[in-house]
This record gives structure tokens, sequence and C-alpha cells, in this order.
């Protein structure tokens, strides 16, 4: 079985009672909101991932002002030809606040559109349980940097 970590940053960006998220079209080809956000690159340092991604993403830039926590998850699958994946996430969420660009979409990449959304709107809407657990952590603001009970 092929073992296959995945370190990713993610930004929570709340501004005057609306989240900010990303359009991703999932391997199925449906659509689902998800935190801006994405793979580290190698050598790269988390900080630098989460201010690039959510500007390729979503044309923002933005200043991070605190790790909100750490989610992992781990699940395994069945690639091409049959090849088992044990898959580790690791995931880093972190807090950001807008400090400049414009909203666009991304180009070329794995999401299609950034929108600003209502709070109270966002359990309606159909999304990743990233989006649920980075609400938990800038809600609850956990010593340890975890929501507990939290499971995928």
């Amino acid at each position: 079985m092929r073992r296959k970590l995945r370190v990713a940053a993610y930004a929570m960006c709340v501004r005057d009672g609306k989240l900010l998220l990303a359009r991703w079209i999932g391997g199925d080809g449906r659509p689902e909101w998800t935190l801006p956000g994405g793979g580290m690159e190698h050598g790269e340092d988390p900080y630098d991932t989460v201010l690039r991604e959510v500007d390729e993403e979503t044309g923002y830039t933005i200043e991070v002002t605190g790790l909100l926590g750490v989610h992992t998850r781990r699940h395994t699958y069945t690639r091409r030809f049959g090849r088992t994946v044990d898959h580790h996430g690791l995931r880093l969420v972190y807090e950001g606040r807008i400090t400049g660009g414009e909203l666009r979409p991304e180009i070329g990449g794995s999401t299609d559109m950034a929108a600003w959304h209502d709070l109270d709107a966002v359990p309606e809407l159909n999304r990743v349980s990233l989006v649920d657990i980075g609400l938990r952590l800038w809600r609850e603001r956990p010593a340890a940097g975890r929501v507990a009970g939290v499971r995928e």
C-alpha cells in the first residue's frame, strides 16, 4: 500500500458577517465550497502557502492574524490499476484579514469561483467538511488548536 502525506494551509477570512469561500470542482464534477487554500509545495513554509493560495484562488492578499488550529484526515482509497493509497492530510487553518487585491476567480486551477457568503447561509451551501471545521476553530478558538469530536 502506498502512503501519501499532504500538508495544506487554509484561511478563514471573515468580514462584515461574511465568509470568503472558493468553489472547488471535485473528481465527480460536482462543485463544492471550500476554504481558500491548498497544498504546500516542497520547501515552502505553510505560512507562505496560505498567502499564495488565497491570492491564487480569490485575487486577495491577506495578512495572517493567527493560527486557529490543525486538523488531520486519514482515509484509504483505490487509484487506477487497483493501487491502494493510505492518504494522510494535515491541514493548518489560519485566520486572515484582507489587505488588498480584488475578488476574482482562479485561472486554470482547482477552483472556478470565489465569493463571500453570509455566515448564516453557510449551512445551506454544498460544502466540504473543512468549512465546518474552520468555522468551529474560528468560533471556539480552542487552546489546543483542535476541535473535539470531528471525524471524517
